[in-house]
């Protein structure tokens, strides 16, 4: 079963929580299954006002009772996983568990948010600080203690409660080009796959088609998601044929606004 999300900047008139928490309550009343949001801290003009993900996401958990919510997708290296770990458990007992975190290393090139705050902006380096993170997350979920002494985070016997309500712990789902072997080997360990600069549908299908039989080296089981965000106006038919269980709608973060927001919800997600 393919489900459809609404996907939102939350830049300029999107910057509100309150706004975006009215508009994911109409969007779970016309039958929306999820509600994402950018993480950022700044973008290129003409945005110009940006709001915080995890305010808004908690404003839109108070504000439904059905719809899954999350960052799609937040770049870890610049958050502290175990202030992250305490974040996403108190969303997810929030949302009464309906938590799924997008991750991915993030760039640069869209608002120099990483060289402008002094993070690192060498993806290698983002790419093992987000492996740390993730590593740290899942333990701390599971209500363990955690024992990390890696090369970007230490955490020496802290134990994260109260857990997340979801008893394998939030979903992760994991960014990355298609070509490109470590982001899909990343994504295979965990519970979904999130593809960015898709051409076509047949990479689409390639990269699930690796997927598969990575996470069948791996031994998974757990069901498996593939996200994918079509441009505005392209049909998403080709894209759920190649794998896709979830479709995102795409809007212009340069002219992003309510009224574009509440006419794409009203219209109700597409027939496929």
């Amino acid at each position: 079963m393919t489900r459809f999300a609404l996907w939102l900047p939350i830049f300029d008139e999107l910057a509100d929580p309150v706004a975006v928490a009215n508009l994911a309550a109409e969007a779970e009343e016309v039958g929306w299954d999820g509600i994402f949001v950018w993480d950022h801290l700044r973008w290129r003009e003409p945005v110009k006002a940006v709001a915080d993900p995890w305010i808004t996401l908690a404003a839109v958990a108070a504000a439904t009772e059905r719809v899954r919510i999350g960052p799609m997708v937040t770049p870890l290296a610049r958050r502290r996983p175990t202030k992250l770990a305490r974040e996403t458990a108190t969303l997810d007992l929030l949302s009464g568990g309906r938590l799924t975190l997008g991750v991915g290393i993030g760039s640069d090139r869209f608002g120099t948010e990483f060289s402008a705050t002094g993070e690192h902006v060498e993806d290698k380096v983002r790419a093992a600080q987000l492996d740390e993170s993730l590593a740290i997350l899942t333990t701390a979920w599971s209500g363990e203690t955690v024992q990390h002494d890696g090369e970007h985070y230490k955490v020496d016997g802290m134990r994260f409660l109260p857990r997340p309500v979801q008893e394998n712990g939030i979903p992760i789902w994991a960014a990355g080009f298609p070509g490109n072997l470590r982001p899909l080997r990343r994504a295979a360990k965990y519970d979904g796959f999130f593809p960015v600069n898709l051409e076509h549908p047949e990479q689409l299908a390639e990269a699930l088609a690796k997927l598969t039989e990575l996470r069948a080296e791996a031994g998974a089981t757990r069901p498996y998601d593939i996200a994918f965000a079509p441009e505005p106006g392209d049909d998403p038919k080709p894209y759920v044929e190649a794998g896709a269980t979830w479709i995102l709608t795409a809007h212009d973060p340069a002219t992003v606004s309510v009224d574009e927001i509440r006419g794409v919800l009203r219209d109700g997600p597409p027939s496929v």
